[in-house]
């Protein structure tokens, strides 16, 4: 009996494999680093491991040591100049879920790094730690540049005039640095959407230099892209541009104005027209009074009214429809009378301009 109960128990006893080496619990290094400036902060952004380096799921998850170097690559942390704190879910020890977490971070250049290091560019790396405060390496790389920026030009405005939206602002001296280009970068969104708009670059070295012709560098920029009857806000920033040899322009913007609202209205007429003339035709046909005059180059003009008064009269418009061209024929001439005309312009919103002057001719 002793025997076969032996048997029985090797055949159907599991067999016990070598025991597995426990987890080390090291989170792998993250992949997808990336990293912005504005001004002078810089964000970095990073999706946190749900893995750790022998593929289990994260459990224990630490802090995340943030890595700036000037000039160099980064080969391990070394001096940190921030630290992350894990998600709270993975403060209690639980795995890490399916869906991505995001982490960031925001680190403030200091002013001696800018200024001591203006084409150079600083590196940036994060490890993440397990609870023991155990890394297997730093993440990849990003680079940003440290050309220093400038504070944004005071007195930031627009509003609406007959040809667009003006936009202005008040070029003062600023410390500035020599062999750095500097643009005034202008942006326009849309209200309700969340999508801004650079509408245009203009030339600020003047400003940021502190030139002594300061009437030399633009204070101004004349929108013309936008639709009337719509609202916008518009802002801008001084953006600074460093050109190296063989190598592609590298900007950076500094801090923005404070973003402005305008209610794009026209309530602008379009121009007067000018230079009309009238000329009589009648000989051997029927009679007519032909007009003509300089077509008026608003780009949202819709059309001309005609006005005609005979002597002692008052004008009256003549025309049954907006008058598409420059130019008209009155053939409801009687002969032996004198007509006087004028011309007024009308854009695509109705809003008609002055009259010209006048000019008359005679039926014989």
């Amino acid at each position: 009996m002793l025997l076969v109960g032996t048997v029985a128990c090797l055949s159907g006893c599991a067999s016990i494999g070598p025991p597995e080496a426990p987890s080390l619990e090291l989170p792998k290094p993250p992949t997808d680093l990336r990293a912005a400036r504005k001004g002078d902060k810089v964000t970095l952004n990073w999706t946190i491991p749900a893995r750790t380096t022998d593929r289990q799921s994260v459990r224990y998850l630490g802090k995340t040591e943030i890595c700036r170097s000037v000039a160099v690559s980064l080969k391990e942390c070394g001096a940190q100049v921030g630290r992350v704190v894990p998600p709270a879910d993975f403060q209690k020890g639980n795995k890490a879920s399916a869906k991505k977490i995001g982490a960031s971070f925001s680190d403030t250049l200091p002013a001696t790094i800018e200024q001591e290091h203006a084409t150079d560019f600083a590196t940036y790396a994060v490890e993440v730690l397990n609870t023991a405060g155990r890394g297997a390496g730093i993440s990849n790389q990003v680079r940003v540049p440290l050309v220093p920026t400038l504070p944004p030009f005071s007195k930031f405005a627009a509003r609406p005039v007959s040809q667009g939206v003006m936009v202005s602002w008040e070029c003062h001296e600023t410390a500035g640095r020599t062999g750095v280009k500097y643009l005034f970068r202008i942006y326009r969104r849309l209200d309700g959407s969340s999508s801004p708009t650079k509408i245009a670059d203009v030339d600020a070295a003047a400003c940021a230099l502190g030139a002594s012709a300061l009437e030399k560098s633009s204070t101004s920029f004349l929108d013309e892209s936008f639709e009337w009857e719509s609202t916008y806000l518009y802002r801008g920033t001084v953006v600074s541009v460093i050109e190296l040899a063989g190598k592609a322009p590298v900007e950076v913007e500094g801090d923005d104005t404070a973003e402005v609202k305008v209610f794009a209205h026209d309530v602008f007429p379009p121009a007067v027209p000018a230079r009309v003339q009238a000329v009589f035709s009648g000989p051997g046909q029927q009679a007519f009074i032909d007009l003509i005059w300089t077509p008026v180059s608003d780009a949202d003009l819709d059309g001309y009214n005609v006005y005609r008064h005979e002597a002692g009269e008052v004008a009256m418009k003549f025309n049954s429809e907006l008058v598409k061209t420059p130019a008209f024929r009155d053939a409801e001439v009687v002969a032996g009378k004198t007509y006087f005309y004028s011309i007024t312009a009308v854009d695509q919103r109705g809003n008609e301009s002055g009259r010209s002057e006048e000019v008359s001719e005679r039926v014989p």
